[in-house]
């Protein structure tokens, strides 16, 4: 399987280096393949008391299936993000490019 290549606002092929994050969880994280930024984000909420439905909403948020989705979201919006409930506390869970340019 080879990769589609897209270009991101910045003119960074995709697909290009992403930081990965669940705030106040896990540090931001910079992954060259944003194949491994999704694999690592499933395998963080996993091991968390998530309900499973949330479970389900994440597997197929940043399943290996969405990855041309997520490639083209992050070019054309500069992010992905989503909210995980731990019991009432919300909880962000971020994608974004790496690099000069990209969203704090």
């Amino acid at each position: 399987m080879t990769d589609t290549v897209h270009t991101a606002s910045a003119g960074t092929p995709y697909p290009f280096p992403v930081i990965a994050e669940v705030r106040g969880v896990t540090a931001p994280a910079r992954f060259n393949r944003l194949p491994d930024a999704m694999a690592a984000l499933l395998a963080t909420l996993g091991a968390l008391p998530l309900s499973p439905d949330q479970h389900g909403y994440f597997a197929e948020l940043f399943g290996p299936s969405a990855v041309p989705s997520v490639g083209h979201r992050l070019a054309t919006h500069g992010e992905v993000r989503a909210l995980a409930f731990l019991d009432l506390t919300p909880t962000v869970v971020r994608l974004y490019p790496a690099g000069p340019g990209a969203p704090q």
